[in-house]
């Protein structure tokens, strides 16, 4: 087999693995180092061209032991080379621009015998390196064009070295063709990579984007989408670094690894749908405002009644002493009442039986209405108030009241109460969208959500599911909307939104999950909660844990890798990492 036909059929293995190659530095030194081997070339130099400019990539030159770029240690100090001179016009003394704006092959077999380009620089190099022996003196530039005809780079050879004398010579004989061959090749295929890196980037920043647009409408929420996939992203290591016990078989590629990017930075992009006054709700009254300052002005109304009362029954002969201690104890117990409506407004970890009997003692109280509450107000509204028929006025109304007018129903009923709908959600619809009543939010249990608000807060991931669900992903993204959905599924199938169990999820879902938990737990940017300690958050995980709502395999792994910690010590405020003995948090 002749020299041509042997370089001919290394051409067709190159254009094979080129092919296969992603990565673009690696890709570009592939094709410069296997140039210079295929025409036997000292040295070689890769540029991409990058506007009006060729940038430097990657430069070897083997005798003078020159490697910059690529896997190289040392970077690329050159500078791009203009496309242009200062007088706009095409910048053709030097060969490497000239290729690239014509778009042509130049060999030269002795740059010392050339008029045609600058070689002033290249000379210069030499005089540098004399005293090694080094000369400059063959080049083989070759313009690189995509499948377009556009030239995207320049391939440049140096000093074609025979093997056996190392005597230098030109680039002659059929080895031009083969080069420009592969030039041609390689230029497709970093085309390619280019553009798949282009189109990598642009996804990214489209998933950073309505990132950065939940955290303009709610900028907890924005907090809590930029740090979800870090801690998502530290577990799921943790579990490809075990070499036994249960995550031993567990292994992630590079694309698992992106898949895993992008399901949890889109892993609450539902809340785009979300009002922000529901998602927000800081207290058990607040709507857009938080209406525990018009039930103070009614307290205040019965303050001032009570006085009024007592003033009235002086006049009319009453015991002035007598009175005035009646009205002190009035108005000391309708402080008290206030006080204790105010501090169940804020919410809390529970509120009990008696609480909520007490809460329903206070609304039973009466005062007087005198102006029509049916005037001024939004056409939404006044369609409510006009279910039932207005009370002539004065008219005495309860301190506090479930009206009917509170509730807001559903203007289109949600698609996911279908038991038939597409996307196997199970979930519970309330009655009503909305219920405003007041002693119904001042009863809430835990929290300051009512089940309604709740339900269109956990929505969110309904939404999300078709979102991503709806996207036409490539093959290696196809599980990003059962990784990212999966973050409020629960172990024993009681989690939302499809109620699926452990063996049905998988590890990089129920990851999701205690990565949403964790986070929650301790960010100290929540409007509706004081930030908890490491300790506070690690207990109430245990508990889940010990329920069956979370992962335990992987939540030990938690504890045990130490992630928990690195994570606090990234995110947390100082007075939350307290000291922690995982062992009082393990789960039998």
């Amino acid at each position: 087999m002749n020299t041509t036909t042997s370089a001919a059929n290394r051409l067709i293995e190159i254009g094979i693995a080129l092919s296969a190659e992603k990565d673009t530095t690696v890709l570009m030194e592939r094709i410069l180092l296997e140039a210079m081997d295929i025409a036997q070339a000292d040295g070689g130099t890769l540029y991409l061209r990058d506007e009006d400019h060729l940038k430097f990539e990657i430069v070897r030159t083997h005798s003078l032991e020159i490697a910059q770029g690529g896997s190289a240690d040392s970077e690329v100090t050159l500078p791009p080379m203009a496309m242009k001179n200062a007088e706009g016009e095409p910048n053709n003394r030097n060969i490497v621009t000239y290729a690239a704006n014509e778009g042509k092959t130049v060999n030269i077999p002795d740059v010392y015998l050339s008029e045609d380009f600058d070689f002033s620089g290249t000379k210069k190099f030499d005089e540098a390196f004399g005293f090694k022996g080094f000369r400059s003196t063959s080049f083989l530039t070759v313009p690189m064009k995509n499948s377009a005809d556009e030239v995207i780079g320049v391939l440049q050879l140096l000093n074609r070295t025979d093997p056996t004398t190392r005597t230098v010579g030109p680039f002659d004989g059929d080895i031009q063709p083969i080069i420009e061959a592969l030039a041609s090749q390689a230029a497709v295929a970093l085309d390619n990579a280019i553009l798949l890196k282009e189109m990598t980037d642009l996804q990214q920043a489209f998933i950073q984007l309505l990132a950065n647009a939940l955290d303009a409408k709610s900028p907890y929420t924005g907090g809590h989408c930029q740090r979800v996939p870090e801690l998502a992203q530290m577990l799921t290591e943790a579990a490809n670094a075990q070499n036994e016990g249960v995550f031993s078989d567990f292994s992630l590629s590079e694309e698992d690894r992106y898949e895993l990017y992008v399901a949890s930075w889109m892993h609450d992009c539902g809340k785009v749908v979300t009002p922000e006054y529901v998602v927000d709700k800081a207290t058990k009254l607040e709507t857009i405002t938080d209406r525990i300052h018009e039930i103070r002005t009614r307290f205040e109304v019965i303050k001032r009644d009570a006085e009024i009362d007592c003033l009235k029954a002086i006049v009319a002969g009453g015991d002035p002493e007598d009175l005035r201690e009646q009205l002190a104890e009035q108005l000391r117990q309708i402080d008290q009442d206030y006080q204790f409506i105010a501090e169940t407004n804020v919410g809390g970890e529970f509120l009990d039986d008696e609480a909520k009997a007490r809460v329903r003692s206070i609304a039973s109280r009466t005062w007087l209405r005198t102006l029509d509450n049916r005037i001024g107000i939004s056409i939404e509204e006044r369609k409510r108030f006009e279910r039932s028929e207005a009370p002539a006025l004065p008219v005495i109304e309860p301190l506090l009241a479930d009206r009917n007018d509170h509730l807001i129903p559903y203007e289109v009923a949600p698609f996911s109460a279908d038991p038939e709908n597409p996307y196997g959600f199970k979930v519970e619809v309330p009655e009503h969208k909305f219920n405003k009543g007041e002693v119904y939010n001042l009863c809430i249990s835990r929290g300051t959500l009512t089940d309604e608000e709740r339900f269109i807060i956990n929505d969110h991931i309904v939404q999300t599911a078709v979102m991503l669900e709806n996207l036409p992903l490539p093959k290696a993204l196809k599980r990003v909307p059962e990784i990212a959905c999966g973050h409020h599924e629960k172990i024993d199938g009681t989690g939302y939104p499809r109620r699926l169990t452990g063996d049905q999820m998988s590890v990089q879902a129920k990851v999701m999950a205690i990565a949403d938990v964790f986070e929650a737990l301790t960010a100290a940017d929540r409007p509706y909660k004081d930030r908890k300690t490491l300790s506070q958050s690690l207990r109430i995980m245990s508990f889940m844990a010990k329920d069956n709502h979370m992962d335990r395999d992987l939540y030990h792994l938690f504890l045990d890798s130490g992630v928990y910690r690195q994570y606090a010590e990234k995110f947390l405020l100082d007075d939350q990492i307290d000291d922690v003995d995982i062992n009082e948090f393990r789960v039998a």
